[in-house]
């Protein structure tokens, strides 16, 4: 628990490595929701984007391409048509869904995470377990959209079938935010709902107790036993024995 209490520290006092040096609007508040809980760290996340990159030009390096254009909300075909005038490579246009990976204490805090966001339309999140036991819950969609739009610079789709894909990514673009606020909604209930196990363990004397009274009466009613005989360490095993059978059932 220490160790965690540590590695979280350390992972939010270090600088945000994206190149707007920000949270995304709508990861932001997940992330405050997620980081006030000691058992969870949030690692790194993206509202969903739509983007055209090239494999040549200038703009914003990334991963030996150009970022033509990058916008987390629904886009039009006017800004689509003007990014790819600055194509001199291979244009693809891209959307991307909401994505979040979140460091988690225990299994069990992992998979509360996996059952909210299943239920919330992200099919294709997951756990990771790596070196050291770290455990690892990323969120993900499988709602992506993929389509290549020139080469070499030259483009090799109508402007009709542009338009076409801009309103199929942004359709894609509202389901992803439906999904994340389903799952905010969702993860703030889960989280109120989650009590720690230990704060159960106060109930169990009173569970005995209970179980021991029942009988005492019980074998007064049938002439057994005097309700003031204290009970036997053989009765008292077989209360015991009565009470794990309970909790078990």
């Amino acid at each position: 628990m220490a160790a965690f209490a540590r590695r979280k520290a350390q992972r939010l006092a270090r600088p945000d490595p994206s190149r707007k040096r920000a949270l995304d609007a709508r990861a932001a508040g997940l992330a405050r929701l997620l980081n006030a809980r000691e058992r969870f760290c949030t690692a790194s996340s993206c509202d969903g984007r739509v983007t055209v990159t090239d494999t040549a030009g200038s703009g914003i390096q990334k991963k030996n391409c150009t970022w033509l254009l990058v916008t987390h909300e629904p886009c039009a075909k006017g800004d689509v048509m003007t990014a790819l005038e600055k194509a001199t490579g291979d244009a693809v246009f891209k959307f991307e869904p909401f994505v979040l990976h979140v460091l988690c204490r225990e299994l069990q805090d992992a998979q509360l995470l996996h059952s909210v966001a299943i239920d919330s339309g992200f099919r294709n999140s997951g756990i990771t377990v790596g070196k050291g036991g770290k455990i690892t819950m990323a969120v993900r969609s499988t709602h992506c959209l993929e389509v290549p739009l020139s080469h070499k610079g030259r483009l090799m789709v109508s402007e009709e079938y542009i338009e076409f894909l801009v309103h199929v990514a942004n359709q894609k673009m509202e389901e992803n935010m439906r999904r994340i606020d389903r799952f905010h909604k969702g993860l703030e209930l889960a989280l109120e709902a989650a009590v720690p196990a230990d704060t159960l363990f106060p109930e169990v004397p009173q569970k005995s107790h209970s179980v021991y009274l029942h009988r005492r009466k019980r074998q007064a009613a049938q002439g057994q036993a005097d309700p003031s005989t204290q009970l036997e360490p053989q009765e008292d095993t077989e209360s015991s024995l009565a009470l794990l059978a309970e909790i078990m059932i």
